[in-house]
């Protein structure tokens, strides 16, 4: 019998270590790109993105803009991202390059590859509750939640 847990408290303590186990799982996936995960989210977030500047990047990641400027300089230094010049050359926008879309792809691809392997072996009924876990979980980073 499943017991049946209604305390947050109770799930968030549960569920917070094995979240931070899985992250770190697919964190190893980049070790061979050179890439950190820092990057990489900024990277998603450029090609999600188009055009975006330093100051929305730096407000979608929660860092000062100063720091972002810095880390775009890595991006742009390793060729994952370029700047573009805006309809009114005031404004500087940043995309991504077909070599940081391809780092994107093999991250995507790897960490998908990785994670299907552990999945494959559930049963079907495993398998959607995950499905529905995802989903309710993807709620939690919703904006205002």
């Amino acid at each position: 019998m499943i017991k049946s847990v209604t305390d947050p408290v109770t799930v968030a303590n549960d569920l917070r270590p094995v979240l931070l186990k899985l992250a770190r799982h697919l964190r190893r996936e980049l070790h061979h790109l050179d890439v950190s995960a820092g990057q990489l989210s900024i990277l998603a977030e450029i090609a999600k993105s188009p055009g975006v500047g330093i100051r929305g990047l730096s407000e979608s990641e929660g860092v000062s803009a100063a720091r972002m400027s810095k880390a775009v300089e890595g991006l742009v230094a390793l060729e994952l991202a370029e700047r573009r010049e805006g309809s009114d050359r005031r404004r500087v926008g940043l995309v991504v390059t077909a070599r940081g879309q391809s780092v994107l792809e093999s991250v995507k691809s790897t960490r998908t590859a990785w994670l299907a392997d552990r999945l494959k072996n559930l049963p079907p009924a495993e398998l959607e509750r995950l499905d529905e876990a995802a989903k309710l979980l993807a709620k939690l980073l919703e904006p205002g939640e």
